[in-house]
């Protein structure tokens, strides 16, 4: 039998499958170690990168304080001699210093963002000036509570300092582990966006590029058999292949317009794929007859640029040129399930027994993995008396 197309082929999984720019708009000039505009936005104010969430924090430190005032009112209604006001009083005093702290904390906090790899290292960055932030918390504190009792004519009755710093050093210290770990979380989480989105945009930049390569490598390969076939045609039938040569720029032309857009509509790409086999069949005028039979609502699907080419390319070259009887190819493009399935079969050859991979499949195996990773494939097989290539594209990335 004539060998005909390569064996069973499906794409390997590609790191950079994740692109959906490339799956919905084709490839754009990114800058892989550039982080997009719209975190500069979210830059905090110490500036290392990590984006920061003020909201969240504010929202949480708020409620965090108004629960404390409830518990310390709810308390004080169990005391007569306590009036509503004190126990807002004093947890207001102490939320109102430890906001100042807070937000002092955030202003600095790019200063040690270089430690969010070394907890312990960040912690006691911080934790050094606890000794001084204890003592001046509750010089500030009580200095607050004492002057509104004094303002309303009363005393602010406590225990003794010692007793109150020890008390307060306590609070203070749970309360700063407490909240330092919420500020570490926060950070942590911001710098492994920030250095997600970069690997992401430096996996989608070198997938553009090894894109453009496999399209680079295509365009020579398919017009180096373009113009053998023309080529064939100069010495016996000068009008035909004027013909071609006409046919072939119209070719070239949609060709060269691919480089501005990975992915085309499949009616474009079939449209493309009649011109090439206009080329084709002038050849082999009296030995190929062609069928296309495509669902109309899968046309404005969106499909990678000239994928379909080297899958005809084979039916001629496998099918058609290695034989005297004549050869019936047929394209068909049909919605099955989630996916868009295309096939190019050929009658009249079987896969030799040993296929290899040729350049034009290996470049459709390697675009469909950088593309849609493992949710495509192309499988070769014997089919009746003839060979088929299926491609299975999914439905749901094509079009969204």
């Amino acid at each position: 039998m004539p060998r005909a197309f390569l064996a069973d082929i499906s794409p390997q999984p590609c790191p950079a499958r994740h692109i959906d720019d490339v799956r919905r708009h084709g490839p754009a000039i990114v800058d892989g170690m550039n982080v997009p505009s719209r975190h500069s936005h979210e830059i905090s104010h110490g500036g290392y990168g990590a984006p920061f969430a003020p909201i969240t924090l504010a929202v949480s430190w708020t409620a965090f304080w108004l629960l404390m005032i409830c518990i310390a009112f709810q308390e004080s209604l169990r005391n007569p001699h306590v009036q509503w006001w004190e126990p807002i009083l004093w947890e207001g005093s102490s939320g109102l210093v430890l906001t100042g702290w807070l937000l002092l904390a955030v202003r600095i906090r790019g200063r040690y963002a270089s430690y969010l790899d070394k907890p312990l290292a960040w912690f006691g960055a911080y934790l050094r000036w606890l000794p001084l932030a204890i003592l001046l918390w509750i010089a500030a504190v009580y200095a607050i509570r004492h002057g509104v009792y004094a303002a309303v004519g009363r005393t602010y009755d406590h225990p003794g300092w010692g007793y109150i710093v020890v008390y307060e050093s306590f609070k203070l210290v749970i309360f700063t582990g407490l909240w330092l770990g919420v500020l570490f979380g926060i950070d942590s989480h911001g710098q492994w966006q920030i250095q997600r989105q970069r690997l992401l945009q430096t996996q989608r930049a070198l997938a553009e590029a090894q894109l453009a390569q496999l399209q680079g490598q295509l365009r020579p390969h398919f017009l180096f058999n373009a113009l053998n076939t023309v080529s064939a045609l100069m010495h016996t039938d000068v009008e035909r292949a004027d013909r071609l040569v006409a046919t072939l720029g119209d070719l070239l032309r949609i060709s060269l317009r691919s480089t501005d857009n990975e992915m085309t509509p499949l009616g474009e790409e079939l449209r493309t794929l009649e011109l090439y086999a206009t080329v084709m069949s002038e050849r082999f005028r009296d030995r190929v007859t062609l069928s296309w039979q495509t669902e109309p609502a899968v046309l404005d699907i969106p499909v990678p640029a000239l994928l379909l080419q080297p899958l005809l390319e084979n039916a001629f070259k496998h099918g058609v040129e290695r034989t005297v009887a004549r050869v019936c190819i047929d394209v068909c493009a049909s919605r099955r399930d989630h996916s868009l399935e295309i096939v190019v079969s050929n009658s009249g050859s079987r896969l030799a027994d040993e296929p290899h991979a040729g350049l034009g499949f290996r470049n459709c195996r390697e675009r469909l993995g950088i593309i849609y990773g493992d949710l495509a494939w192309l499988h070769v097989q014997n089919e009746g008396d003839g060979v088929a290539a299926r491609v299975s594209l999914p439905l749901g990335e094509a079009v969204r």
